[in-house]
């Protein structure tokens, strides 16, 4: 078994043994089995043909030579018509398969041109070309072979008619040529001043549209500068604004942070009040505790010390108290008697009883009016200059009080002989 494979600008036909219908590959491999099996191979290259049709009539009866390029190829990719092409060109080489699609091409572009007349594939070559190209593609299409492309290359003949036709056509385009000219330069006058005048205009209103421009500019602006300085305005009081508020919350936080921190502090000093109490609670508390219960027990004792020794003071003070009483009593008894003596010996005497009680107390009184007198340390006398001045002035004044003295007392007792009784002398 051999093993072959060929590019994909050929194509391979095996037939033979276990072949039937021959098998055909455009552009891969296969395995064919000497002796039984044949293989045989057709080029799928593209082939330039120069169509050249000579001195053909055309419908007016001239005669012309006409030369058209196309390309022609066996079609692979399309299975019936590569069976097609295989039928008729297998064994064939690539110059006779060119011929026979020349003969066939020139044949088909001989009929066009004798349908056509010289103007008509001098001005429309497209036209020509496409008639040969449609009308040839169907005769090759049933030989497996495509028209890839048909172009008209050249036109000639050996009569002149071309030339003529180019003459005449010459000079009317010389003719439309100059009356062309003429009429431009007319009309590129007419259109130079008109565009002159429209320059003018134009300048003129692209003046006035630039002053209106810059007005319009001038006033918007002002408006957006406004606009601006109102926005930056804002801008500037929105962040001082937001700079107060930020200011604010930062404050804020502080304010919280502090919060935080003293209500820490609090609690750190409420532990360090617990533990301090502990402490004390430990150290002093308990021990102050212990030494006010024993004092407390003293005090009791010492109350009940106080309380033993008060209640028998206080009845030594009863007793004593109770003996005072009955002297007191027995004094009592005494004055009243002696009292009562007196009344019966004031009844008695009357007047003379009571005359010799008064002495008895008027030196008191006496002692009493001049006992101011002993605790004067300085006197300062003013003397108007019409009687004593002096201790004797002062003596005299008590003495004058003393005399007055008996007087006094007769008018407080209606006694009548006081001042008979009871001389000064014998009171100082």
């Amino acid at each position: 078994m051999v093993f072959y494979t060929c590019g994909p600008n050929e194509a391979m036909v095996v037939s033979g043994f276990c072949r039937s219908p021959p098998v055909m590959i455009a552009g891969g491999r296969v395995f064919v089995l000497p002796c039984i099996q044949q293989i045989q191979r057709i080029s799928l290259n593209t082939l330039t043909l120069n169509v050249k049709s000579e001195k053909v009539y055309t419908r007016h009866g001239v005669p012309i030579s006409v030369t058209g390029i196309a390309q022609v190829k066996i079609q692979g990719q399309n299975k019936e018509m590569l069976a097609a092409a295989c039928q008729m060109f297998l064994g064939k080489t690539e110059n006779e398969v060119a011929q026979i699609s020349l003969e066939t091409l020139e044949g088909h572009q001989r009929a066009i041109m004798a349908h056509m007349t010289v103007e008509e594939i001098y001005k429309d070559r497209q036209k020509f070309s496409e008639q040969v190209f449609k009308v040839a593609s169907s005769d090759l299409v049933n030989m497996g072979i495509s028209v890839v492309s048909y172009t008209l290359k050249d036109i000639h003949d050996d009569q002149d008619y071309l030339h003529s036709l180019g003459k005449a056509r010459t000079a009317q385009v010389q003719k439309d040529a100059r009356i062309g000219e003429a009429v431009a330069k007319r009309d590129a006058g007419i259109k130079e001043a008109a565009a002159l005048q429209e320059k003018v205009s134009a300048q003129y209103i692209n003046e006035i549209e630039m002053a209106k421009a810059q007005r319009d500019f001038e006033l918007k602006k002002a408006t957006y500068d406004l606009e601006v300085n109102s926005r930056k305005a804002e801008s500037d009081l929105a962040y001082q604004l937001q700079v107060a508020k930020t200011k604010q919350k930062i404050e804020e936080q502080k304010v919280q942070v502090q919060v935080v921190e003293r209500a820490q502090q609090i609690q750190l000093q409420d532990q360090e009040i617990m533990r301090k109490e502990k402490e004390l609670e430990a150290k002093v508390k308990k021990p102050a505790e212990a030494e006010r219960y024993r004092l407390e027990k003293l005090a009791e004792a010492e109350r009940m010390k106080l309380i033993t020794e008060a209640e028998a003071e206080a009845e030594a003070i009863r007793v004593k108290g109770e003996a005072q009483a009955y002297a007191i009593e027995v004094r009592a008894r005494a004055d009243a008697e002696q009292m009562e003596k007196k009344a019966e010996a004031f009844q008695q005497y009357q007047e003379a009883a009571v005359v010799d009680m008064l002495l008895e107390k008027l030196p008191e009184v006496v002692e009493e009016i001049s006992k101011p007198l002993t605790k004067v340390k300085k006197i300062k006398m003013v003397s108007s200059g019409g009687s004593e001045v002096g201790a004797a002035k002062i003596t005299g004044e008590v003495l004058d009080i003393l005399n007055r003295l008996p007087e006094t007392v007769e008018k407080l007792t209606a006694l009548t002989s006081i001042r008979s009784v009871v001389p000064i002398s014998q009171l100082l």
